[in-house]
């Protein structure tokens, strides 16, 4: 039985990682601020979610548990919150979004 709780926190513990790293590797790739602030926001709170499941499969329900539940809540909170505030101050310091337009939309405005 052990093996098992071992084997799913490891796993949890993994995804948690390649979330994380995903989150970083958005934020380096995209070229827009608003496009970076969502990859990062995006996989934090799941990146949150699964490195702290892995924890408490480590821990076994504990003290130490209760403590990483809470804090996963309390990071589910705030993050989101953090993300919005961040982009809306940006947005009212004037921070414009590029919005990318096809080809078609390019032309049928030229022609009108």
């Amino acid at each position: 039985m052990t093996f098992i709780i071992d084997a799913l926190s490891w796993v949890c513990l993994m995804m948690g990682c390649f979330l994380g790293i995903s989150g970083a590797v958005g934020i380096f790739k995209f070229d827009e601020f608003y496009s970076r602030v969502h990859a990062a926001s995006v996989t934090d709170t799941l990146c949150v979610f699964f490195i702290m499941a892995g924890l408490v499969l480590q821990s076994g329900f504990t003290l130490v548990s209760v403590k990483l539940i809470f804090a996963v809540v309390l990071l589910w909170l705030t993050s989101p919150v953090a993300s919005h505030a961040l982009i809306r101050s940006a947005y009212h310091t004037g921070l414009k979004p590029k919005l990318k337009t096809s080809r078609k939309e390019s032309a049928k405005r030229g022609q009108s």
